[in-house]
C-alpha cells in the first residue's frame, strides 16, 4: 500500500439491495465529490463536486442505491445547513429540508419508500419551499435523546448496526482538551465488530472510533483491525472505511485509495498484499451539472 495524500478522505456507503456504493470523497475539507461505484468489476462513476461540508455518518442510500440522503453545511451560505435527498454520484436536491445548525441533520432510509430525518421535535420535517416529494414517499423522525453522533441511537449506529455491524465497547471516560492535537479522545474506544459473511467464526473485522477531531487531520479517528483464526491478525491502522465484501474479501480506504484484500478457500491473506482499485487522492475541484434524469425522482 502506497502513502498517498493523507488530506483525501474516502467514505462509502453500500446498498443493502444492489451491488452499489457511494462513495463520499472529501479533500480539500470543505470539497467534496460523490463517486459511484460498480461493486460486482470495481469500475466508478465520478459524478458531482459540492464546495460544503458533508457529514458522512448522518448519510443513507436507499436499498438499491439510487438515491442518497445526505447532510452538509457551509456558513458561507444564506442556507447554512441543509438535508437533501439526491441521485448518486450527483448532489442536486430533489428535496430539501433547511436547518440552522449541526445538531442533529441527514437520517435513515428505512426502506425505499420511507426517510426517517434526524431533525429535533420542534423542528419542521416539510421540504423547504419549491420542493415537493412524489406520493410514494412519507417522512418520520429519527427518536433519540442524544445528538452525539455516535451514541447507540446515531443515524450512524443505526446504520451500523444495520449493517452487521455490534457495537461491542463504549467509552467509560473521556479526555477533551481544547488546543490539544486530538479534541477528545475515548476511554475505551467506540468500538464496532462484524463477522466475515462466509466464516463468521473464521474472522472479524473491527473498527475503533479512537477519538474527535485531530489537529490537520481527520474529524473521526478510525482505526481497523482484523482478527481470525490461528493467531491471524491483520492490522488496517487508521482508515476512513473497512467492511467485508458479500464475497468475503475485505475492502477499506486509506489515504485516498481503495484497496481489496481477496477471500481464497478460507484464508485471508496478509494486510500488505492488498491490491489498490482505485487511487481518488490526485481529484480537483471541477464543475458539473447534474443531467436531467438526475433531476427527477426515480420510480417507486
Amino acid at each position: 500500500m502506497k502513502n498517498s495524500n493523507s488530506s483525501t478522505r474516502l467514505y462509502v456507503i453500500v446498498a443493502r439491495s444492489a451491488p452499489v456504493g457511494v462513495i463520499i470523497r472529501r479533500g480539500p475539507s470543505k470539497q467534496v465529490v460523490l463517486i459511484k461505484w460498480n461493486m460486482e468489476d470495481d469500475t466508478f462513476e465520478i459524478g458531482q463536486w459540492l464546495k460544503a461540508r458533508v457529514y458522512e455518518t448522518r448519510c443513507d442510500l436507499s436499498p438499491e442505491g439510487d438515491m442518497l440522503l445526505y447532510f452538509a453545511s457551509d456558513n458561507r451560505r444564506s442556507l447554512s445547513s441543509w438535508s437533501a435527498v439526491s441521485r448518486p454520484p450527483y448532489f442536486t436536491a430533489l428535496a430539501l429540508w433547511k436547518k440552522s445548525n449541526t445538531f442533529g441533520g441527514g437520517g435513515l432510509f428505512l426502506s425505499r419508500s420511507e426517510i426517517a430525518l434526524d431533525r429535533r421535535p420542534w423542528e419542521e420535517t416539510g421540504v423547504a419551499e419549491g420542493f415537493s416529494l412524489p406520493e410514494w414517499l412519507t417522512i418520520g423522525r429519527i427518536d433519540r435523546n442524544s445528538w452525539n453522533e455516535y451514541d447507540p441511537f446515531s443515524p450512524w449506529s443505526r446504520r451500523l448496526a444495520r449493517e452487521g455491524w455490534k457495537l461491542t465497547d463504549y467509552p467509560s471516560k473521556t479526555k477533551d482538551e481544547f488546543g490539544s492535537k486530538v479534541m477528545i479522545e475515548f476511554d475505551p474506544p467506540v468500538t464496532w465488530q462484524k463477522a466475515h459473511p462466509l466464516l463468521p467464526e473464521d474472522f472479524t473485522l473491527q473498527m475503533s472510533l479512537v477519538g474527535i477531531n485531530e489537529r490537520n487531520g481527520p474529524w473521526h479517528l478510525i482505526e481497523h483491525i482484523v482478527t481470525g483464526k490461528n493467531g491471524y491478525v491483520g492490522k488496517i491502522g487508521r482508515s476512513d472505511w473497512a467492511d467485508w465484501s458479500p464475497t468475503g474479501d475485505l475492502l477499506f480506504s486509506q489515504s485516498g485509495c481503495l484497496y481489496r484484500l481477496g477471500y481464497k478457500k478460507g484464508a485471508l491473506g496478509p494486510i500488505e498484499a492488498s491490491r489498490e482499485i482505485a487511487d481518488f487522492s490526485c481529484l480537483e475541484f471541477q464543475q458539473c451539472e447534474a443531467p436531467a434524469e438526475a433531476q427527477e425522482w426515480p420510480s417507486r
